[in-house]
């Protein structure tokens, strides 16, 4: 059987943060088996952590937020950590962070990502542990539909579309290994269609955007700094979320996940029927 893994160092990854703006940094450290992934507040007195798990997801919009009802802490924008550390079969790992949010970085999961490869991954004497599916999951919400089906890996089809222009109509599908995810997945960038913009500041989201981490859908073109990085781009990112939003169920994922212009509120949807197809699984053995 496969062992747990977590990192051999710290990765540490700085710089401002997408929605609050402010000045970010955070340091992924080593935890011991059985630990899975915990974010620790080391701004707030005591240094409260939260647990990362669906059960804790307290916020959608434009990102996933968890928060523990115990401890009082909270943490923004996890997915592309939880991406970075599921893609990598990292297992444990406790994420400091000196805020509520983590750098954005350029819009993308490669600073995570290739922080943790570069910290190393460091085998742990306990068996790694699975998310397997029982029976197929469907998800619709408006015109979102995500359908897991069981695999023995995880792999994620994914359809966009958001009426925008014939660019943001795009396809993608990945069987999710630590190599596929840093050819195919890691450097696609988050983005929004302008004419939302308005709606995600008066929010009070979207203060430290700019062209440096984020594209940008207007009159029908994608606009970005230095040119698209895949010629889609925008689905690619989609995935990338997925993976991490899916790692909420606390263990890797073995599914074939299908999706067709889903998003964060759907994912962590489908997350929680994970997990309570898990517990009716383990309460009917």
């Amino acid at each position: 059987m496969p062992k747990q893994n977590t990192v051999k160092g710290p990765a540490v990854v700085k710089g401002i943060a997408l929605h609050t703006g402010a000045r970010a940094a955070l340091r992924i450290l080593p935890a011991e088996p059985n630990t899975g992934i915990v974010f620790r507040r080391v701004d707030m007195p005591g240094a409260p952590e939260v647990a990362a798990n669906a059960r804790n997801v307290v916020d959608v919009r434009r990102a996933t937020t968890i928060a523990s009802r115990t401890t009082g802490a909270f943490v923004l924008t996890v997915e592309h950590i939880m991406a970075s550390l599921h893609a990598a079969c990292v297992d444990n790992a406790v994420i400091e962070m000196d805020g509520p949010e983590p750098p954005i970085a350029d819009g993308s999961a490669m600073p995570y990502f290739e922080g943790i490869m570069e910290a190393g991954i460091e085998e742990q004497d306990a068996e790694a542990q699975y998310w397997t599916a029982t029976a197929p999951i469907v998800i619709e919400e408006g015109s979102a539909m995500l359908a897991l089906a069981p695999a023995d890996d995880l792999r994620i089809s994914f359809t966009t579309e958001y009426g925008y222009s014939g660019l943001d109509t795009q396809f993608f599908s990945c069987q999710i290994t630590p190599e596929n995810f840093r050819e195919n997945l890691e450097g696609a960038r988050t983005f929004c269609p302008y004419k939302e913009l308005e709606q995600v500041i008066a929010a009070g989201l979207a203060k430290g955007g700019s062209l440096d981490n984020a594209i940008i859908l207007h009159d029908g073109a994608l606009i970005c700094k230095d040119g698209l990085r895949y010629p889609n781009e925008l689905v690619r990112h989609k995935i990338m979320d997925m993976v991490g939003d899916l790692y909420l169920v606390g263990k890797r994922v073995r599914a074939h996940v299908m999706s067709v212009k889903s998003g964060h509120p759907t994912h962590c949807k489908l997350a929680m029927a994970m997990l309570e197809q898990e517990a009716k699984a383990a309460a009917a053995q």
